[in-house]
């Protein structure tokens, strides 16, 4: 039962987990990456749950060490059927590897074989480079912005800050895919308006003296990002400069996919 697929990406394997052993281990990793407390967690039987209804869970393995996994889930709005890929984690020895970047080709090549055109993930507008990995190295764009989707949580990576999440929509066979897959870049795109996010934000987070000025760039982008999206503006690019500041380039997306 589930999905049964393989995969290799330099030393790692990458496969389909389907045991409650496997599940437990993607479990510690989830908890060793975000520190969540027990209750923010998802459990084992979630993943146990999510493989026997069309969702997977992907474990990156070298040799016997589980060095990152990804949870996807079935989605559907509006007649479409889709994946949500909720969760991605690489402990912090094997990142900035192109595992992650991997990890979410594997999961397209899975639903490409389901017949999924969609797959869609959130994530924190204030992460540079899990924003540049989203919108640069995987061709996603976001145009919906969610307020505090998971409340005030425990992981010390949120540093006590409103969750505030971009929706990642990665149309697996659109031009801007297809382009960024044959030739290592996404189509250029004219962009209009721009939001800032300095590299100091890390920092900000995780001190509590500077937490407010944090809070305060959140407040003051989440209402850029609401304002360009009701205008029907999309993120369609992603800069990062020699100081590590990121910038999400706002435009109108040339592709016409929606569900």
């Amino acid at each position: 039962m589930g999905i049964h697929a393989e995969k290799q990406y330099g030393k790692y394997v990458l496969r389909t987990c389907h045991t409650v052993g496997e599940f437990r281990q993607v479990l510690q990793l989830q908890k060793d990456v975000w520190n969540f407390v027990d209750i923010e967690l998802v459990p084992v039987r979630l993943f146990v749950v999510g493989e026997k209804i069309g969702g997977h869970v992907i474990g990156a393995w070298d040799g016997n060490e589980l060095a990152g996994f990804a949870y996807g889930i079935p989605g559907y709005r509006n007649g479409h059927p889709y994946l949500h890929s909720h969760m991605l984690a690489v402990r912090p020895a094997h990142r900035n590897t192109g595992l992650g970047r991997a990890m979410k080709l594997f999961q397209r090549d899975i639903c490409l074989e389901m017949g999924l055109e969609l797959m869609e993930w959130t994530f924190d507008p204030l992460e540079i480079k899990n924003a540049f990995l989203n919108i640069e190295k995987l061709g996603a764009i976001t145009r919906r912005y969610t307020v505090n989707q998971y409340g005030i949580t425990s992981s010390p990576l949120q540093g006590g800050l409103p969750s505030d999440r971009l929706t990642a929509e990665w149309w697996l066979k659109s031009k801007r895919v297809q382009t960024l897959l044959e030739t290592g870049h996404t189509p250029k795109a004219s962009a209009t308006e721009t939001i800032e996010v300095p590299a100091e934000i890390a920092t900000w987070k995780a001190n509590e003296a500077t937490r407010a000025r944090a809070a305060e760039l959140q407040s003051k982008n989440r209402e850029l990002f609401q304002k360009h999206f009701t205008a029907g503006l999309s993120v369609v690019g992603y800069e990062r400069d020699k100081h590590g500041n990121g910038r999400f380039l706002l435009g109108t997306w040339d592709e016409s996919w929606n569900y």
